[in-house]
């Protein structure tokens, strides 16, 4: 059912993203946003934050009237969000789009842009947060609102997963990672147009950002990202709760080398 047709994947290959419609059921829907409500209320607000820190307009020193919350490892919070990672149509399609029929969870996070005060994020890549060799790393972004420019909806730069890795200039001043803000500017990206339970999968190669939310809808979203299982990261990266886990297929190379590279790095909390 989740199978991608030729043109699909085709499209995926050219443009690095795919919008996949109406991945779960109104059933699942409903059941993923009221437990994400109700995780969201019941967290500590302070320590939440995850807008970002960098040296313009949206930096959170600077505009701390504007703010985004997020939370990582959702499976450690409540067992119905599984039913996105281990859904069988997005499974179908990352099996496609990935190229493999191996795959492994690399960490879970939600983020909620508040309405008219929602933060926006620089056009970055993943990457930079956890390259890996083959560079087989995805994100699958589930949409629990209709999302657009005007709630800070997501924005992508088409084609720009084939240009490789881009300096990471956010390095030079942070602890987050972004791009060339005058080579990949927001206002030159393709905006995302996505309907409450539409899911965008993209690579994490792809530059992406989004505005800050200025309407009086919020934007609640969650996302999986998720690897090759023959794959292997570049360096020691911190092990992220419940990485490695088999969303699909069987994962041959676990072996003590790369046991070895997760076991000696850092091991980060439950959030």
């Amino acid at each position: 059912m989740g199978r991608l047709t030729t043109a699909e994947k085709q499209f995926y290959k050219d443009n690095g993203y795919i919008v996949l419609k109406k991945v779960l059921s109104d059933e699942e829907m409903n059941a993923i946003i009221e437990e994400y409500d109700k995780l969201f209320a019941r967290k500590n607000q302070d320590k939440m934050e995850s807008s970002w820190v960098g040296s313009d307009a949206d930096d959170r020193k600077n505009n701390s009237a504007q703010t985004v919350k997020g939370i990582h490892n959702l499976q450690y919070h409540h067992a119905v969000f599984n039913s996105f990672l281990f859904s069988q149509r997005l499974l179908d399609a990352l099996e496609d789009v990935m190229e493999t029929p191996n795959i492994v969870l690399h960490h879970t996070k939600a983020h909620f842009k508040p309405p008219e005060k929602g933060a926006a994020y620089p056009m970055h890549q993943d990457y930079h947060y956890f390259p890996y060799k083959n560079d087989s790393m995805i994100a699958a972004f589930l949409h629990l609102d209709a999302a657009g420019p005007e709630n800070g909806g997501l924005f992508v730069y088409p084609g720009s997963h084939k240009l490789g890795p881009q300096e990471d200039v956010g390095a030079q001043e942070s602890n987050f990672h972004y791009v060339d803000q005058s080579k990949f500017p927001l206002e030159k990206a393709t905006p995302v147009i996505a309907d409450r339970g539409d899911v965008v999968v993209f690579s994490y190669l792809l530059v992406h950002g989004s505005p800050p939310n200025t309407s009086t809808r919020p934007r609640r979203m969650l996302l999986l990202q998720a690897a090759s299982a023959d794959d292997e990261p570049l360096g020691p990266q911190p092990l992220r709760p419940g990485q490695g886990w088999l969303l699909r297929g069987v994962n041959v190379n676990r072996d003590a080398s790369i046991s070895k590279r997760f076991e000696t790095a850092d091991v980060l909390n439950v959030q």
